[in-house]
């Protein structure tokens, strides 16, 4: 037994008020056959070592039951069916409504009713996919009002950017399983965000900021900050492809949260990179500024043609066999200090 709180009140055990303590025990039991162990709540009178369960209790008790078997049955918890329903900000009923189920069915879910196997895993595919919400909410659009579509919609979309950039990063991250983490990243931790941070520094300061020139101007700041402080700011590690430097995992880096560019067609596409709407530059210590800033002055006025062209005539790149990963030790023969 362990006591979670006592109060001073009339005991309906010995009718007799004192100090009352509301108590947590272990209790066993029987439902659908299946024996299991719960935390139970009662109110526990020391004069006659009773316990007394008021309606509030009854119902938590009767549902910590249900959440013991839905355990050990491998079925969504009433608390885990609340925090998924929370998590894409739906109402109970409109939940249900969204998944054709009856308006309160998701609310027994949540109070009294252990739900079929059938509809657990339809909740568990909710829970594990916003993408998969997004249609089934938008085939229930007419059953919703507009201002509750929106919002679920906003919800659902910012779950599914949040997922989406957790697998880029664990995708990033995998490129670099393999990396040497010394001469390959320059004696730096692969660091996403500072990743991203410079980007939209750097789109802030330069204008026509197209992908292959962002490559080398990544490349020229963390070869110069290895070459002035014995470490890249980044992490990155560059392969020597046919127009010079280029990040590994540099696809996906692209569609990280946080960095954004404009689309244009041209004899093919171009990525025109763009500062991202309200984004915060924090984790650039000044010193890394002053490294970035310096290669901007170099060569952000550049075209592509130029940077790539200045590129080539770098020993790092000069000494490194094609789509090989250039070792930083070349920074030291930099073209600028």
């Amino acid at each position: 037994m362990r006591i979670l709180k006592s109060e001073v009140k009339l005991c309906l055990s010995c009718m007799e008020e004192h100090k009352v303590d509301i108590v947590e025990v272990i209790e066993h039991e029987s439902f659908k056959g299946v024996k299991v162990d719960f935390l139970a709540i009662y109110e526990h009178c020391s004069n006659s070592d009773e316990y007394l369960a008021n309606e509030d209790m009854i119902r938590a008790n009767n549902l910590a039951v249900k959440d013991a078997y839905r355990e050990k049955a491998g079925l969504l918890t009433s608390k885990e069916i609340v925090c998924l329903r929370e998590k894409y900000g739906v109402s109970q009923k409109d939940l249900s409504e969204i998944l054709d189920w009856g308006m309160a069915t998701i609310t027994r879910y949540e109070n009294h009713q252990v739900q079929d196997r059938a509809h657990d895993d339809i909740l568990r595919k909710i829970d594990a996919d916003p993408q998969w919400f997004i249609e089934i909410l938008k085939r229930a659009k007419s059953k919703l009002s507009q201002k509750a579509f929106d919002y679920y919609y906003r919800t659902a979309n910012a779950q599914y950017r949040k997922q989406k950039n957790q697998y880029l990063i664990s995708s990033i991250r995998a490129n670099y399983a393999d990396i040497d983490e010394g001469e390959g990243t320059g004696f730096a931790e692969l660091n996403l965000d500072k990743v991203v941070a410079v980007i939209n520094y750097m789109a802030q300061q330069v204008s026509d900021l197209y992908k292959v020139k962002l490559m080398k101007l990544l490349w020229y700041s963390d070869a110069l900050h290895f070459k002035r402080y014995g470490r890249s700011i980044t992490g990155l590690a560059y392969c020597a492809l046919p127009m010079g430097a280029v990040p590994e995992g540099h696809e996906q880096i692209m569609m990280l949260e946080g960095v954004s560019y404009e689309v244009f067609l041209y004899d093919n596409v171009a990525y025109k990179f763009v500062p991202t709407p309200g984004f915060e530059i924090q984790c650039l210590t000044e010193d890394k500024i002053q490294v970035i800033d310096k290669i901007i002055s170099e060569f952000g006025t550049l075209s592509t043609q130029q940077i790539v062209d200045k590129m080539h005539e770098e020993e790092a790149y000069k000494c490194t066999d094609s789509r090989c990963i250039i070792p930083y030790s070349f920074a030291k023969q930099l073209s600028i200090e």
